[in-house]
């Protein structure tokens, strides 16, 4: 917002515009770009946006696009929570957790957080993505705040999702020691 108020006395108008979608997206020109700014400048660059998009939403004033971007990680982590509670439960019965969680990709409870396990999130990318998404729920967090809005309860479990992203790497991958769970394979 700042900077849209900063390059508004000069004359030159500001879009905020965020992606969605990951390395793969980006390569195959299929991301998802989310535009805050006056709609007739984001008109104006939609064929930019075209060019690196699938898909290209505006939702209203400077800002707004960022906004939905932080909307958009936060439930990415708080999707991933959930799994780790899935998969915690699915521990306990012994059940094959790699092979659950392919056949979850197929079904009815499939999401990004679940497809994303074992092709982006990796044990090779696992610790550079939890701490980056830690990151990100804190500027969630900050960012609600600001509005005046208690997101203390999603920040937490958002957070829960963030941190505990190495360990569900773990669960699907047991032949890999990880790192975080001091020698255990899987969470701890």
């Amino acid at each position: 917002m700042r900077l849209t108020e900063v390059c508004a006395t000069a004359g030159v108008e500001v879009l905020d515009a965020p992606v969605s979608g990951g390395r793969l997206a980006a390569e195959e020109h299929r991301l998802t770009t989310i535009v805050g700014g006056p709609r007739p400048v984001a008109e104006r660059c939609e064929k930019v946006f075209a060019s690196f998009s699938r898909h290209v939403v505006h939702l209203g004033v400077a800002g707004a696009g960022q906004t939905a971007k932080l909307f958009n990680n936060a439930l990415l982590m708080l999707n991933q929570a959930a799994i780790v509670d899935i998969v915690d439960l699915a521990t306990e019965l012994k059940l094959n957790v790699p092979q659950l969680v392919e056949a979850l990709k197929l079904g009815s409870a499939s999401s990004a957080a679940l497809t994303l396990l074992n092709t982006m999130v990796t044990p090779d990318t696992v610790e550079h993505l939890s701490a980056v998404q830690v990151l990100d729920m804190e500027l969630f967090d900050q960012a609600m705040g600001e509005a005046g809005i208690d997101s203390a309860a999603v920040t937490a479990r958002g957070l829960t999702g963030a941190r505990e992203l190495p360990d569900l790497v773990g669960w699907l991958n047991p032949e890999i020691t990880s790192p975080v769970s001091n020698g255990q394979k899987g969470p701890s």
